[in-house]
């Protein structure tokens, strides 16, 4: 499951960008690192009776994948405002899907379990083994280039910019970690400020996989330790970065995925070769197709909450 890093054509003057292309990944998306890995380090005693997690895409999609693997059942619960495009994927994959009220299926991801779920639930940001799993993106950027002063990574629930860093600090403490943030939800951002974890006004408009309420207070004492800046792009940029890989890299990116790069492009910030993690490429055809348009989708969730993939 090595993924390719390949030359940003787009970088700024005075700028080199790679991008890692987890998008490439069997289910599109960096969380089959994390969710394989977690699954895998479980007694199949306890995976008989199915695996489930709290997702509204990608993470299921791995669990979904995996459970499709081992021949074991697998049950994806989402949020009202989970993307088609993601759902269509899960369903194929024979997945069972059950839509929850977002407050509940908020609290389940604050939980970390469902009372009312059979089986082993999988956790694909708190998990010490799904930590391990994002680890390997870092091991494998620094092995393709040596060189790399910055990695830019999208920030949803933390375990992707976690396990990037763990790695590249045990190997390389010179490389900084920037997580990437919307503008419009940007709870990192917010919890270096306040100096802890705090509810934040949020909008992520058609981006999933980003704009939790608050950072996991679990994942606050390993991200205030290892994530060296936070930088913020406005939804118009992700958009026009998602239309901009596409036409220039041939690369498809879920907004999200492009959410780091559009903050590379940016050059707010000081290193000159910077390696910019696409995490996933499962956007919605409709988004998609508006956004090549050179339109704005908007599609702002339901009940105020941006749903975490």
């Amino acid at each position: 499951m090595i993924s390719p890093l390949v030359a940003c054509d787009i970088a700024p003057p005075g700028k080199t960008i790679r991008l890692k292309l987890e998008n490439l990944q069997p289910i599109g998306s960096f969380k089959i690192r994390p969710i394989a890995n977690a699954v895998l380090c479980r007694r199949r005693t306890e995976l008989n009776a199915g695996i489930y997690t709290t997702s509204s895409g990608n993470s299921a999609l791995g669990v979904a994948w995996m459970a499709r693997r081992l021949k074991i059942s697998a049950t994806a619960v989402v949020p009202a405002n989970a993307p088609e495009a993601k759902l269509e994927k899960l369903r194929r994959l024979g997945a069972k899907i059950e839509v929850r009220a977002n407050d509940v299926w908020w609290r389940a991801i604050e939980a970390g379990t469902l009372d009312d779920q059979e089986g082993t639930y999988i956790d694909a940001v708190r998990d010490p083994a799904s930590l391990a799993g994002d680890a390997t993106i870092g091991v494998e950027i620094l092995e393709q280039w040596p060189d790399v002063e910055a990695i830019l990574v999208p920030f949803g629930g933390g375990g992707l910019a976690s396990g990037i860093a763990c790695a590249v600090r045990a190997l390389r403490p010179d490389v900084k970690i920037i997580a990437c943030e919307l503008a419009s939800a940007q709870p990192l951002r917010s919890a270096f400020q306040a100096g802890v974890p705090t509810p934040t006004a949020h909008d992520a408009g058609f981006v999933s996989g980003v704009g939790y309420g608050s950072v996991l207070p679990e994942m606050w004492p390993l991200l205030r330790t290892m994530i060296d800046e936070v930088l913020t792009v406005p939804l118009a940029q992700v958009a026009q970065t998602i239309k901009l890989l596409a036409e220039n890299n041939r690369i498809v990116a879920e907004g999200a995925g492009a959410l780091s790069v559009a903050a590379a492009l940016a050059a707010q910030y000081s290193q000159s070769k910077v390696c910019a993690v696409i995490s996933g490429g499962n956007i919605d055809s409709n988004v998609f197709a508006t956004i090549l348009r050179g339109e704005m989708p908007f599609l702002t969730p339901p009940a105020g909450l941006a749903a975490p993939s």
